[in-house]
């Protein structure tokens, strides 16, 4: 049985040297990053780094924020910010539907319980 394919972006398919040239930073940048916690690339078998897309692409955020004058420590606060945002974006857009959800499901309740007037029942008011 074959094992389950990765989406692209996620896949560590670039060794340290690659991935050093695409972000535009020295490997032992990379090794650094690592260390700092920064950046988390996957491992072979054999213990040799591989950097996905998605990695590449958190490289050159962290040139971003070091070409405008953060040090690595708030490069880290900063992006441990951003996944924090994108998780709560997350969140409230599932709240969101599922609130949606919930309204439109009890709307379609109150529409089978309404009853059309001439089928409505009349009230007896018994003797005088």
């Amino acid at each position: 049985m074959k094992a389950a394919r990765r989406p692209r972006h996620t896949r560590a398919v670039y060794v340290i040297s690659v991935a050093a040239e695409l972000a535009g930073v020295h490997p032992q940048t990379l090794r650094i990053y690592e260390r700092r916690g920064l950046v988390d690339p996957a491992r072979t078998g054999g213990g040799s780094r591989r950097y996905s897309d998605e990695d590449i692409e958190r490289l050159r955020r962290i040139q971003d924020l070091t070409a405008a004058g953060l040090n690595l420590e708030g490069v880290k606060r900063v992006m441990e910010l951003e996944d924090e945002v994108e998780r709560l974006r997350a969140e409230l857009a599932e709240a969101r539907r599922e609130a949606r959800e919930a309204v439109e499901s009890t709307h379609r309740l109150y529409r089978r319980e309404l009853v059309p007037v001439s089928q409505a029942p009349v009230l007896w008011r018994g003797r005088r």
